[in-house]
C-alpha cells in the first residue's frame, strides 16, 4: 500500500536534537490515531534508534546529518531514520540476557531489542553510503 501521508527534519546527529526528533514523531503518530500509550512506545524507540545513530554510525560527530522520514498508509506508521555513517550489522547482533544485565545494574546495550519490541516490524538497509533503520507499527 502507498504511503499517503509523509513528513521528514534533517536534523544532526546530536544528543541536543533528541527532543526535536521525539517530538516530531509523537505528533505525526498521535495525529494517525495512536494512543498515548502507542505513542510513547513509537517515541522511545525512535529515541533509542537515534542515538544508535549518533553513538554508533557518528561516533558522536554531530556534525553529521540525519533523515527522520515518518509517513503513514491507512493502517500502518512508518519510520525511517537514514544516516551516512558506519553501518549496523543486524546479522551480527545477539539478544541480550535482561535479567543478568538487570542484576547485574549494566546500563545500555538494549536499544535493539526494546526497537524489536516496541514496534511491529524493523528492518534495516544500506544503500550505497545509506543506511536505514525502517520501524513500522499497526494502527
Amino acid at each position: 500500500m502507498a504511503v499517503k501521508q509523509e513528513h521528514n527534519i534533517l536534523v544532526n546527529a546530536s544528543t541536543e536534537q533528541i527532543a526535536e526528533v521525539r517530538n516530531f514523531v509523537a505528533m505525526h503518530a498521535a495525529n494517525v490515531g495512536f494512543t498515548p500509550e502507542d505513542v510513547d512506545d513509537i517515541r522511545l524507540a525512535v529515541d533509542e534508534a537515534y542515538t544508535n545513530v549518533i553513538k554508533h554510525a557518528y561516533n558522536y560527530d554531530p556534525s553529521k546529518k540525519v533523515t527522520i522520514k515518518v509517513g503513514f498508509n491507512g493502517s500502518e506508521f512508518l519510520i525511517t531514520i537514514a544516516d551516512e555513517g558506519r553501518s549496523f550489522n543486524p546479522d551480527t547482533y545477539s539478544e541480550p540476557n535482561i535479567r543478568e544485565r538487570i542484576m547485574l545494574r549494566k546500563r545500555g546495550g538494549v536499544g535493539v531489542y526494546l526497537i524489536h519490541r516496541l514496534m511491529d516490524h524493523v528492518e534495516y538497509r544500506k544503500s550505497g553510503i545509506m543506511n536505514e533503520i525502517v520501524m513500522s507499527k499497526k494502527l
